[in-house]
């Protein structure tokens, strides 16, 4: 007898790769049917506006055009995009048509549309189509829209709600305290950048809709077409095609997949809509927009005693689907991984004539953690500590686990001790501490920075009895299932709908383990709600802790429908069986019959036993009772120039305790993309608007992505503390780099400039603003 290699912790190369990597894929755009036509949108030019006039008949005159519609053409039948999570009760929802009607909002928004027989023509049309506007102020500062006299977003007012939550006492934690920080620090405003932009292809196939979307959630999306435009839910079926990366921003119900489904039902043909990289970076939500206050209280030895956080949030100008929750998911992770007294979170939500914001890699905890390990090196600057001790001080000792937090989450594991260990030894951190000591001796005009982020997230979005106090829409579960095949192949159905993690590679290791079953010989389908006809799709690193623990417990199902076949075939209780590799045997005995053997046993169904059915195939769902909660420690060292304010990454090391790993390979993958997100935000993205509300950043020639030669080799390495959440013992790993290394770059750039009198570089921490920084403290 062969056993047969864990697959759990083996470093496969992904299944997916050979198809996304050489071309042969399904994204969206690539799709075509008989009769198909395009659409392009006719987007407002003005921030704020009054409609007073919108004429498409020169559009439907010309060749090719099929069909020209204003937004009053579909007042009747477009309802209001959805936001599933008021996050108070008195949270305003503003109407939000997919396209306006009377009013516009933000450059970008929808005004009219032209539907052809090219994408081309389609194009041509929008010049003829006569839109005439009654201008209306914009309104773009947070701070200033809140102020009485300000311009209205909406009728009622600017301030989408206002929210606050206190732990402990506050007051105590900060009268005559020794040490009291005060800071404000910026998120800047961030537009997601998927290597795939959006399309939509919809069409009616006689007895409902078919719509292929690149998106996260197939099948919250369904669900809200439904409700959006009055569908019977039964007649629309999502599929969600090969979806080229997505990062939140595909994580929506948006205006043009309302439209594109509404227009197909007009029409009566297929109608496709892909979008530009311009048109994305105006129309495709946008992320972080933060104005953050904090105040932290700490005792002469670096104790933090209580933290008071403030603030502001941009929801731009409408509510979209999880808007208002962003700021909430870090309400609880702005204390981090530290221990306090008590701790205070206000926020305000803010209308501005903007893109609307939604959820960005992380969604909340990347800006909680910038905001929280900025702090802790300000304490250790206040102190003369280093950066390290001062955190050593505060943080969760591993033997504290589970831990109950100043913000209400129980912590189930971790070991901060060792990760940061394991850390400083991969960086050499006392060499570079020496080094800097040394250039800063000399004066040389090339100084080192060294920054720290230790940090901890919550991911794994559910349970769904949490979200349900936090006032969301939805569930936290997720499905999973699994077909034994005749011939003893398997496939694997779950409700989590990828677009670049690699979930059909670490679902086939999770099955195989489980099951006994060759990795090669289990398929992994996703997607389509006519296929995987539950789920609660990708986001929120919720992927594996939820959906690889559902398909987890389908194929424990399947082995227990199997023990029964097998007790029957061999003649024996079910009690004396053993499963081990992929096979029951009769205890002490030679008898055996193989899982693959028995489904083709169950196909035939010649020998069932009573109450058995013909199949093997099993289904579960799986809702955890906690969050899982990563951490890890990340070290960053910069080169800053002085004389031109130029910072240069010299290294960076990663440590991240993710638990229990699936596939090394892929781990390291989603830490690579994290960092280079977070070092993105921290020298290179923003999104900017002028004075009258247009924005600026509208190509990839404004808009800074960093490219590979602008970022250095991670070091990368992992701790391994399992979950306690879940059976595979599995944490998340999809936002961790981003939520981690923002910080670590920052402080680097602050660490090597603070000698020079400086505490802070607004992010993107660009030469320009670093030479500007140097040139006012010489001055």
């Amino acid at each position: 007898m062969t056993i047969q290699e864990a697959e759990v912790g083996r470093p496969r190369k992904r299944k997916e790769d050979a198809r996304l990597l050489t071309g042969r894929t399904r994204w969206t755009d690539n799709l075509s049917q008989p009769g198909m036509l395009h659409v392009t949108f006719l987007r407002s030019p003005m921030a704020h506006a009054r409609i007073t006039r919108v004429d498409v008949s020169g559009a439907r005159e010309l060749p090719g055009v099929v069909a020209a519609f204003s937004g009053q053409d579909f007042a009747a039948e477009q309802g209001s995009l959805p936001c599933a999570w008021p996050v108070t009760e008195n949270t305003v929802v503003p109407d939000h048509p997919p396209m306006a009607v009377a009013e516009v909002r933000y450059v970008g928004e929808a005004v009219a549309c032209v539907v052809a027989t090219d994408r081309y023509r389609a194009a041509d049309a929008l010049d003829a189509i006569d839109v005439e506007y009654e201008p209306l102020p914009p309104v773009l500062d947070m701070q200033e829209a809140l102020t009485e006299g300000s311009p209205k977003v909406h009728e009622s007012g600017n301030q989408a709600f206002t929210m606050k939550t206190t732990s402990g006492d506050i007051e105590a934690a900060f009268r005559d305290a020794p040490v009291v920080i005060d800071r404000t620090y910026i998120q800047q405003r961030l537009i997601p950048s998927a290597m795939e932009p959006r399309a939509v292809l919809a069409g009616n196939d006689g007895d409902g809709f078919t719509i292929y979307t690149s998106t996260q959630i197939p099948h919250v999306l369904r669900v809200m077409l439904a409700v959006v435009t009055g569908i019977p839910e039964h007649q629309i079926r999502v599929i969600a095609p090969d979806v080229g990366g997505g990062f939140g921003s595909k994580l929506q119900v948006t205006a043009e997949e309302v439209l594109c489904l509404l227009l197909t039902r007009k029409l009566g043909r297929p109608v496709k809509w892909t979008e530009s990289r311009s048109e994305g970076n105006l129309t495709v939500h946008h992320g972080r927009d933060q104005i953050q206050h904090l105040r932290l209280a700490a005792d002469a030895d670096g104790r933090i005693r209580g933290l008071q956080v403030d603030l502001l949030a941009d929801m731009g100008a409408y509510l979209m689907l999880i808007t208002p929750g962003i700021p909430m998911l870090g309400a609880s992770m702005f204390n981090a991984i530290y221990k306090m007294d008590a701790y205070e979170f206000g926020c305000t939500g803010v209308f501005t004539t903007k893109v609307p914001t939604d959820a960005y890699r992380g969604a909340g905890r990347p800006e909680a953690t910038f905001a929280i390990e900025r702090m802790m090196n300000e304490l250790a600057a206040e102190l003369r500590l280093d950066p390290v001790e001062v955190r050593k001080r505060n943080w969760i000792k591993h033997e504290e686990f589970p831990y109950a937090t100043v913000s209400g989450l129980t912590y189930d594991s971790g070991n901060y001790e060792a990760a940061t260990e394991k850390a400083m030894s991969l960086f050499g951190y006392d060499k570079l501490r020496a080094e800097q000591a040394d250039r800063r001796d000399r004066g040389d005009p090339v100084q080192l920075g060294i920054g720290v982020s230790t940090y901890t997230e919550m991911c794994g979005l559910a349970p769904s009895r949490l979200l349900g106090e936090a006032n969301y829409a939805a569930g936290g579960w997720e499905h999973g299932a699994v077909r034994m095949l005749p011939t003893g192949k398997v496939e694997v159905i779950t409700g989590t709908s990828p677009h670049g993690q690699g979930h059909v590679t670490s679902w086939s290791q999770i099955a195989a383990d489980a099951l006994g079953v060759p990795f090669d010989d289990i398929t992994v389908l996703h997607g389509d709600t006519a296929i995987a006809h539950k789920g609660m799709d990708t986001y929120g690193s919720r992927s594996l802790v939820i959906g690889g623990v559902a398909v987890l417990k389908a194929c424990d199902k399947v082995k227990d429908k199997a023990r029964r076949l097998a007790a029957h075939v061999l003649e024996c209780s079910p009690d004396d069986l053993e499963f081990e590799a992929g096979a029951f045997q009769v205890r002490g005995t030679e008898s055996r019959k193989t899982i693959q053997e028995l489904a083709f046993a169950a196909f035939t169904a010649h020998d069932l036993p009573e109450g058995v059915e013909a199949r093997l195939d099993s289904e579960a769902t799986f809702d955890p009772e906690n969050y899982s909660f990563p951490h890890g420690t990340h070290l960053c060292a910069i080169e800053v120039d002085t004389e031109t304010g130029m910072a240069k990454i010299r290294s960076y090391v990663a440590v991240d305790d993710v638990g229990k790993v699936v596939n090394p390979l892929i781990v390291e993958g989603q830490v690579h993309g994290g960092i280079a997100q977070g070092v993105a935000q921290a020298l290179f993205e923003e999104a900017v608007y002028d004075a009258e509300g247009n924005l600026l950043t509208t190509t990839m020639a404004d808009y800074l992505l960093p490219s590979a030669a602008d970022l250095p080799s991670f070091t990368l390495d992992r701790t391994e503390t399992p979950a306690t959440s879940n059976p595979l013992g599995v944490k998340g790993v999809g936002e961790a780099g981003t939520i981690a290394s923002t910080p670590a770059v920052v402080n680097a750039i602050v660490d090597a400039l603070r000698p020079l009198g400086i505490n802070d570089i607004q992010m993107p921490c660009s030469p320009e603003r670093i030479w500007r920084a140097l040139e006012g403290v010489r001055r």
